[in-house]
């Protein structure tokens, strides 16, 4: 066998005629890419919030004086599937507020009835003699009423936390305005107006709390709680005019600014050595800082002190009405931020879950551009994604609608610049020094928060169900 034969392997072989890839990348330089990140996203909410100066790092929100309405939410405790009512939560009821007896509330509580009603079931009947308090612990229920033209309309819906029925406990006698039905299997608490007056006349601070509260004068106050301005309009003549002043909040809010700090440790090393084709120090810098924004991004939605998802005003939560959401509920949802609505909000798969109730309804939304950006929208707001919205193990998540801007009293982010060793605008790169094994320390630091201007610059679609046939 000669030299250019190939060896018999049972295949025939080509002889090599040049120099391997393999041993011709010894001499070559590779093309290399910046490190890569998976966690980074578009941060559309950073991107879209005006960002504020909050000097000395405090911004105060001044409002006019505001009365409570008594519309809050209840909380519920459970051992197994036996539910109670928290005793406090019932404070959230109107007549109760400011009502500091625990005993008494404490036997208010034990005195609640729970009761299971399956979907479909009626749990109070239009025209029925109102008779009970009903607390809604758990489920999602219509309230359905009459329409212009005799037939039934759903007037709202109603989930954990609400409650009817509550004005039973000044001692009105009544009907029910509406029908109750359950849409989903509901877990509710009822108390009925009998039980309640034996409770009454057994507690003498309950007594007294409710005669003051009933004889209380009513302060006048705009449909949005705040105290009113009296002009008159319409008048002829020279009627003496009534004088007026704005009233303020005499303990406004005021927001701080949160911080989201880490140290970054860079050996010297590698920082004096290893900087070609790109300088180690900033690529570890500039994924640090990416990792700080993105954190940033979640407490902004998320945190319960000034997070935009416990800082929406009960008012303007409202619920689906059949669980994924449709074009109806993007629509209500606007109805609460309708004074130039700025953006949607959403997690990725909630949008998904939305596009596919308009395709099976016909309706296929446009697409708008928003910084060179296609991005789908409904009635001419943009739905933006962001993951900060995250969905529950059950598969629910939530949709924000906001107006934005100090001029448009909507949402605005708070931040300081000008701070010491400043990298980006509100965010500080700090040198810390070398230790003894020559690892150099840098301080990153981040600085925001945001403020909700006015309740009706934002408003929550809650309890938005994902994959949900029907």
């Amino acid at each position: 066998m000669t030299a250019t034969e190939p060896l018999n392997t049972g295949e025939a072989e080509v002889p090599q005629l040049s120099l391997s890839t393999t041993a011709a990348r010894n001499l070559a330089t590779t093309t290399k890419s910046a490190p890569q990140m998976q966690g980074i996203t578009s941060r559309w909410l950073l991107r879209m919030l005006p960002w504020v100066q909050a000097t000395g790092g405090v911004y105060r929100v001044n409002r006019r004086l505001s009365y409570t309405l008594g519309d809050g939410r209840l909380t519920f405790s459970n051992t197994g599937a036996d539910v109670r009512i928290i005793p406090q939560e019932l404070r959230e009821l109107p007549l109760l507020r400011g009502f500091d007896d625990d005993a008494a509330l404490n036997a208010l509580a034990e005195r609640f009835v729970q009761q299971e009603f399956a979907p479909g079931q009626v749990i109070a009947t239009a025209g029925q003699p109102a008779d009970q308090v009903i607390l809604i612990a758990h489920g999602k229920v219509n309230k359905i009423g009459t329409g212009e033209y005799g037939d039934d309309t759903v007037l709202g819906v109603l989930a954990d936390g609400d409650y009817f029925g509550a004005q039973l406990l000044g001692g009105e006698s009544a009907t029910w305005d509406a029908t109750f039905k359950a849409v989903t299997q509901c877990t509710v608490l009822t108390l009925r107006q009998q039980t309640f007056q034996e409770m009454n006349g057994q507690s003498e601070s309950l007594r007294e709390h409710l005669r003051q509260t009933l004889s209380a004068p009513k302060r006048p106050h705009n449909p949005h709680g705040e105290a009113d301005i009296e002009i008159a309009s319409g008048h002829e003549g020279e009627p003496s005019l009534t004088g007026t002043y704005v009233d303020y909040e005499l303990a406004p809010r005021e927001y701080e600014l949160s911080v989201a700090q880490t140290i970054l440790r860079v050996h010297s090393r590698v920082a004096d050595l290893y900087n070609q084709p790109m300088n180690q120090t900033e690529q570890q810098l500039r994924l640090t800082i990416e990792a700080l924004r993105e954190r940033q991004e979640e407490e902004l939605v998320n945190n319960r002190e000034f997070g935009l998802l416990h800082n929406a005003d009960l008012r303007q939560r409202i619920h689906t009405r059949t669980g994924p959401p449709t074009p109806d509920d993007l629509d209500e949802l606007l109805t609460l931020v309708w004074k130039d609505p700025g953006f949607f909000l959403a997690h990725p798969r909630t949008i998904a879950a939305f596009g596919q109730e308009c395709s099976r309804r016909g309706i296929y939304p446009q697409s708008i551009d928003l910084h060179g950006h296609q991005v789908p929208a409904w009635r001419g707001v943009p739905v933006l994604p962001c993951n900060k919205l995250h969905v529950s193990k059950t598969r629910t998540s939530s949709i924000l609608l906001m107006r934005t801007g100090e001029q448009s009293q909507g949402v605005i982010g708070l931040h300081q610049t000008g701070i010491p060793d400043e990298y980006r605008p509100g965010l500080s790169v700090r040198f810390m020094g070398v230790n003894e094994q020559a690892v150099i320390s840098y301080l990153v630091s981040a600085y925001y928060s945001a403020a909700v201007l006015v309740p009706d610059a934002i408003g929550v679609l809650e309890h938005v169900e994902l994959g949900r046939d029907g």
